[in-house]
């Protein structure tokens, strides 16, 4: 029998019957929530690395780690 580790990004039983649950609205509003969370935590991190960097080039790497480019 092979094992396999649970993925990241699958969705478990009881959140997919809970997303099933909302409308397509609230599913946005949640993934835009999600979003924006990541958005913030990713600038606070550039800006702990980077104090030196003016508000536009911290905002132009934040954008580029939520796109996952590669420098």
């Amino acid at each position: 029998m092979v094992k396999t580790l649970p993925q990241d990004d699958a969705v478990d039983d009881t959140m997919a019957m809970i997303l099933r649950s909302k409308t397509p609205a609230e599913r946005l509003e949640i993934a835009f929530g999600m979003w924006r969370y990541a958005r913030d935590t990713i600038l606070r991190i550039v800006q702990a690395e980077h104090p030196e960097w003016a508000p536009v080039e911290v905002q132009r790497e934040t954008a580029r780690r939520l796109l996952q480019e590669t420098e």
